[in-house]
């Protein structure tokens, strides 16, 4: 046996090392990206049974404190914890960008289904409604539909959603296309079976990766949005200590208190990466699926 032979693995070992590094990655990256969304969604619920006094009540003498002191992450101009402020801010900016990722995913959903099941006019309906909403620019949708209704957790959520979900209805039309034209799917058809329950029972299961796949992408896109959005003033409350109102509070302070812009973007970044993670896993793993299924 040569040298080379002892270094390199035998060529039938590639495909397989390559498949089990994939799945590794893809594991790994889904456990990272829950771990971290898990202690956000605790910190949410203790912030709902008991609001931090700190995010709300502030002292002059300890304004523009440093982070790592006597306050973990710092103070902001009025002296109120900024460790504080944005935990009292999660359940603004996340249960927004929740609530409107819910809506647009359902409502994608349903239509996506829906044309990929009933050809001819529904079918150009829905196509034609779906082209309609994406010529416009989602969040100038948003900034003219707030500004005429006015700020708060339901305006901007439900207004996030209904602007976003033709992009959940494009993949799940193409998903669903493909998954109804399988053998056990004409079966059920050719069976008698009733349409809508062949689309829960048959086309949805398949769809599941990808519907949890897009959730996550959309989720992390629905947090940005409600960040930019209160970052300008026409999201949340002014009051309200979401992620986007601390980002545009710091601004008048980035010279003397860059802590204030950095401790809210942080937060924003943490669940953008740790809700891409987890798209990115469930979008490995179930690739690895197909090609052990093939």
């Amino acid at each position: 046996m040569s040298l080379a032979d002892t270094r390199s693995p035998p060529p039938a070992l590639l495909p397989r090392l390559r498949l089990w590094t994939r799945a590794a990655s893809g594991n790994l990256l889904l456990t990272l990206g829950l771990v971290i969304v898990a202690g956000l969604t605790v910190g949410t619920l203790a912030v709902l049974l008991d609001p931090p006094e700190g995010a709300f009540r502030g002292s002059l003498i300890a304004r523009f404190r440093e982070p790592f002191g006597d306050y973990l992450f710092g103070t902001d101009q009025l002296g109120r914890s900024l460790l504080d402020r944005v935990a009292a801010g999660m359940p603004w900016s996340l249960g927004i960008a929740l609530v409107a990722t819910a809506i647009a995913v359902s409502v994608g959903t349903v239509m996506g289904l829906a044309a990929a099941w009933f050809p001819g006019w529904p079918r150009k309906v829905i196509q034609q409604l779906v082209d309609t909403v994406i010529a416009f620019p989602s969040l100038v949708i948003a900034v003219t539909v707030i500004a005429l209704l006015g700020r708060g957790f339901w305006p901007l959520a439900v207004v996030l959603g209904l602007a976003t979900w033709p992009i959940a209805a494009r993949v799940v039309y193409a998903e669903a296309l493909s998954v109804i034209k399988r053998d056990y799917v004409l079966a059920a058809k050719l069976s008698g079976v009733d349409g809508a329950v062949i689309l829960w029972t048959h086309v949805l299961p398949a769809l599941r990766p990808t519907l949890l796949t897009m959730f996550a992408f959309t989720f992390a896109d629905m947090l940005i949005a409600e960040s930019a959005l209160s970052f300008l003033g026409l999201g949340v409350p002014l009051t309200a200590p979401s992620w986007g109102n601390m980002l545009s509070e710091s601004r008048e302070y980035l010279v003397n208190a860059p802590h204030m812009m950095l401790v809210p973007a942080g937060a924003i970044v943490l669940a953008v990466v740790a809700l891409n993670l987890i798209g990115d896993g469930i979008a490995l793993r179930s690739r690895k699926r197909a090609r052990d299924a093939g």
